[in-house]
């Protein structure tokens, strides 16, 4: 074969050949970008998946004593005003000062009220002299009228005199009666038997009548009983009844517990808060408990079983407390439930939830009902024995 023929052979084998390292190559690269398109489009579809944690509702038993908060308040509680307007000359009790019905508080100088019942009374006596002389002329009158001396028209002049001076005595007297009843303001008395809370009062201070801007003079409580106005929720009250015993502590008192009484039950159940308003009446002889205290209150009810879930599994929407439950599909369902008692960590749930119910733990802000999600698994703790053969290997290590 001559040269140039054996050249041309060759030079088409090398063609042939860079051909085909030229379409591996593109097959390579193709290849390759579809694995890494399906790469990716697996890692998105992956990333997109919304992993929760669920629980299922705990279901127990709960204890037919009711544990709520309230509020000691004196069984009869008032701030003390003024009725007269003047000058403090005196005060006689302090804060903390136990004081009786009827018992001198505070002394006002009431310059104006003395003066207006000196002229009243001055005005009385004038108006009672003018009534004595309209007396004795009506009487006179009466006599001429009978001898004919006088016309009818003019003894009923004199009886109509009569009658406005007796009138307007009548009015001075009131008037006279008022401002001696406004004087005796001047003397600022206990109305019921009890404990000084407040003075806000000093020698000097100028008093103003009344309670409408006025500042209250004293704040007076009764401290024995004391009353304590509880708010139950609509799933404890029908267990709720006047007469019952509700036991009384309080967290600075340690191991001491004080027993009252519901005197009171609210007929309805208030509906911004879905609870029943009672009051407890408390005995409280040696003075240990004071008005203003937070207290616990345990009401005895009835027991029945209730659903717990954790306190992180609650959402709060416009609707109310809801919990984001995943059915069967994976599917996100959002139930408004009814919160019985908030126990801190838990909460005890009385409706809104099944004991089946798959219930979310730390939901997100965004979750919604029909979201898609995925239940991650638990991790499982490492087991006890492979712990104790992994110790017990490095102990022997290191002897």
């Amino acid at each position: 074969m001559p040269p140039r023929g054996r050249e041309w052979k060759r030079t088409k084998i090398v063609i042939v050949i860079v051909l085909v390292v030229l379409a591996l190559g593109a097959l390579r690269t193709v290849v390759s970008d579809i694995m890494q398109s399906h790469a990716v489009a697996a890692t998105t579809q992956d990333n997109a998946k919304q992993y929760v944690s669920v629980v299922l509702p705990k279901q127990v038993e709960a204890s037919g004593n009711t544990v709520l908060p309230g509020t000691l308040r004196g069984y009869v509680e008032s701030p003390i005003y003024a009725r007269a307007t003047g000058y403090l000359l005196h005060w006689y009790v302090d804060i903390g000062a136990r004081v009786k019905q009827g018992q001198l508080l505070a002394d006002l100088d009431t310059p104006e009220i003395d003066q207006e019942l000196a002229q009243a009374i001055a005005q009385r006596d004038q108006t009672g002299a003018s009534l004595g002389l309209a007396k004795s002329s009506l009487a006179r009158w009466q006599q001429l009228r009978q001898r004919d001396a006088v016309s009818q028209q003019e003894l009923d002049e004199r009886q109509s005199t009569y009658t406005q001076d007796v009138a307007n005595l009548t009015a001075a007297e009131a008037n006279v009666a008022r401002l001696r009843q406004l004087e005796s303001f001047k003397r600022i008395t206990a109305p019921f038997t009890g404990v000084i809370t407040q003075r806000n009062i000093d020698v000097g201070d100028l008093i103003d009548a009344g309670s409408g801007t006025s500042r209250a003079l004293f704040a007076l409580a009764q401290s024995d009983p004391l009353r304590i106005n509880v708010q139950v929720p609509q799933a404890y009250a029908e267990g709720i009844a006047e007469g019952q015993t509700a036991i009384v502590t309080q967290a600075e008192l340690q191991g001491r517990k004080f027993e009252g009484v519901i005197t009171h039950v609210s007929g309805a159940i208030d509906v911004p808060t879905r609870s029943l308003e009672i009051e407890v009446r408390l005995p409280n002889p040696d003075g240990k408990l004071r008005p203003g205290a937070y207290v616990q209150v345990a009401v005895h009810g009835e027991s029945r079983m209730r659903l717990m879930v954790p306190g992180n599994a609650l959402l709060f929407r416009a609707e109310g407390p809801q919990v984001a439950v995943v059915d069967a599909n994976g599917n996100v369902k959002l139930h408004t439930i009814t919160i019985a008692q908030d126990l801190g960590q838990t909460l005890e749930i009385t409706s809104g939830i099944a004991p089946t119910d798959r219930v979310i733990i730390n939901p997100s802000d965004s979750v919604a009902d029909g979201d898609h999600v995925e239940i991650a698994e638990p991790q499982k703790a490492a087991p006890a024995n492979a712990a104790s053969s992994k110790a017990a290997s490095s102990t022997k290590g290191v002897s």
